[in-house]
Formats: structure tokens, sequence, C-alpha cells
């Protein structure tokens, strides 16, 4: 993972640095269940000025196939909403005026207000992460996303990024893979 124009990722197994994650993420990796042992889950402190997706990339030489960004929906169908986190690879966007708001059942779609989101979910805009999300937000997955040997995600702050497999990202709870959800930029 070395990067042509700067560093390399300095990898950690994530439950050694605590530190370098929001605490709604330290905790959910504290009690981590599933097929994916949380010893593959990994964390980088990062530049937070270079936490955005391109810029992130091309610093650390990441590329953006094994880049997955966090989308928050907010689906509304009357009076209910309901918050849903996207995992798209950085190479498309999350479909969400089709597959994500037909999913969910709702009339209308469309991004959360990140002041909610980063509120409600404890974690700072730009490292928002479906690792410790509120307990029953949907996770939809791309499958893409989730066949991918090595994601990188946000840790819930600017300061780091994860980086598992993708199948742990289908093995979160609340996690559905969808074929489709994320379609080619452009």
């Amino acid at each position: 993972m070395d990067g042509p124009m700067g560093e390399s990722l300095d990898l950690h197994p994530a439950l050694t640095r605590l530190d370098l994650l929001a605490d709604p993420v330290a905790d959910a990796l504290k009690q981590w269940t599933g097929p994916v042992p949380v010893h593959a889950v990994e964390v980088a402190e990062i530049d937070p000025d270079l936490a955005d997706t391109a810029a992130f990339c091309a610093h650390y030489g990441v590329t953006l196939e094994e880049s997955v960004n966090c989308v928050v929906v907010a689906a509304k169908r009357g009076s209910e909403v309901t918050y849903a986190a996207c995992m798209v690879a950085a190479t498309t966007r999350a479909d969400v005026n089709g597959l994500v708001r037909k999913h969910l059942g709702a009339r209308k779609a469309s991004f959360a207000p990140l002041a909610e989101v980063a509120a409600m979910s404890g974690m700072e805009y730009g490292g928002i992460t479906p690792v410790g999300l509120p307990a029953g937000w949907p996770i939809l997955v791309d499958a893409a996303a989730a066949r991918l040997p090595s994601a990188v995600i946000g840790s819930g702050n600017r300061r780091s990024k994860l980086r598992l497999p993708g199948p742990a990202l289908a093995a979160l709870p609340g996690a559905e893979v969808l074929e489709g959800l994320g379609v080619p930029l452009g």
C-alpha cells in the first residue's frame, strides 16, 4: 500500500489502538462476533486533512476500488424516518432514489443531514462507519464491497481508517448485501 505521492498506511490490530477510534466504534469492536475474527480488523492513523476519499487514496496509495464509503440515508414514509447506512466502493455511488428507497419501503430517500448523523452516531463527518452505528439502522452493503479481500472504511473520526475484509461488512449486525447498490459514477 505504498502511495505514489505520500506514505503507506501503518496498520495495527484495531483492538490495540482504541485511542484512534470513535467511542461507538471501539465499543462495537470490543463486542465483535461473527465469522470474521476481530483481529482481521486493523486501524491506521492518518492526517485528518486527508480523510476525504480522493485525497486519502492519492496520499496513502489506497485504490478507489478498495476504499468503501459509508453514506447515511434518511428514508421517509409518512412521518416515519428510517436511517440506513449504505456501503459502496468509491468508484460508485449509492442508488439512493432507486434500490435504497424501494428496499426500505420509503416514499422518499435522501442523504441524511450531516449534523443529525454525527449527533445520533457519536461519529465525525468524514469518518462515519457502519461499525458501531445505532442499533436498528440497516446497513446496506453493495455485493461488490462485500466480496473485497480488503476494504478501507472510516473509523468514526477523521484521524484514522479501518481496514477489514469485505465479508466482515456483510457480517455486521443489521447488514444486508444488495446486488447493484453501488452504481458507476458518471
